[in-house]
């Protein structure tokens, strides 16, 4: 399992100057480790950037075979993003993680990026 901060790159909302990715498979001894690292990248200075009550953006496109221990995962680091004032917004959720989070009431927790193959073509 791999995670890292990202900031400053093309293709990042300069509003929103944290991204945290999550790729592979998400094991309960490094959810401490995913929550320290958001922690710190919202003690530093692009933290301090955010605007009060903005987004932090968490890519868990990579993610494989998600389970309850990344619903965890989620459920933790929305937690460390509320208490700094801020929420979380996921991006690029695979359909499983997506259902698994539907089923234990966490969509309505955390933002669900709305990905283009998941929007509802423009009738016309």
């Amino acid at each position: 399992m791999i995670f890292a901060r990202r900031g400053g790159l093309p293709g990042v909302d300069a509003e929103n100057p944290i991204t945290l990715t999550v790729t592979g498979r998400v094991s309960r001894a490094v959810v401490p480790d995913l929550c320290a690292e958001l922690e710190r990248a919202l003690a530093g200075p692009r933290g301090a950037a955010l605007a009060p009550g903005a987004a932090v953006d968490c890519d868990v496109g990579g993610v494989t075979r998600p389970d309850l221990t990344a619903v965890e995962a989620v459920a933790q680091l929305g937690l460390v993003a509320r208490r700094a004032g801020h929420t979380l917004r996921l991006r690029r959720v695979p359909p499983e993680l997506r259902a698994l989070l539907d089923l234990v009431g966490l969509a309505d927790v955390v933002a669900l990026e709305e990905g283009p193959e998941e929007r509802v073509p423009d009738a016309r």
